[in-house]
């Protein structure tokens, strides 16, 4: 996995820094985030019904489904801060649903670096603007601005120096 220096950080601000692999949605997902959330929807748990209901063709992820898939693809894709005991998500400060994601379709994640604060207590904030790509689609599952932050302890900052 790549890794970025502390002091490399605020020059990729503005930069693509991660472009995850596909990974296809599958109805076993849909139905195991249904039954973890409580969210039965017919939409996204009969496939018949939500074919012949819904202007879809057939059952949709949840939003939230999509929006969790966040935390692997960023795994997979984005380059880890070097030093850095922990990161925690921290929020969003945008996120939109821009189109569904039907069962079976692949989706994968871009990121681009927002912005970098380093702080002097050793944490870091870091904003990423990321799209969830739906293959052969031209607009977007989701769009976010996603906020994370990671611990860098001193002593690792010094070794960077």
């Amino acid at each position: 996995m790549k890794t970025v220096r502390l002091d490399e950080l605020e020059g990729l601000v503005g930069q693509e820094t991660g472009l995850s692999p596909w990974r296809e949605v599958t109805q076993t997902m849909i139905d195991q985030f249904a039954d973890a959330t409580d969210d039965h929807q017919f939409i996204h748990c009969d496939p018949e019904r939500a074919a012949a209901e819904t202007p879809f063709g057939g059952t949709i992820a949840h939003g939230f489904l999509t929006l969790s898939l966040l935390s692997t693809f960023a795994y997979e894709a984005q380059p880890s801060l070097e030093g850095a005991d922990i990161g925690i998500n921290h929020g969003f400060d945008t996120v939109r649903f821009v189109a569904p994601v039907k069962t079976g379709s692949r989706i994968r994640a871009r990121f681009k670096l927002a912005e970098a604060k380093i702080r002097p207590s050793g944490w870091v904030q870091v904003a990423n603007d990321v799209s969830i790509e739906i293959e052969g689609s031209a607009k977007p599952a989701l769009t976010a601005r996603w906020l994370t932050l990671a611990f860098v302890p001193p002593e690792s900052r010094r070794a960077q120096e």
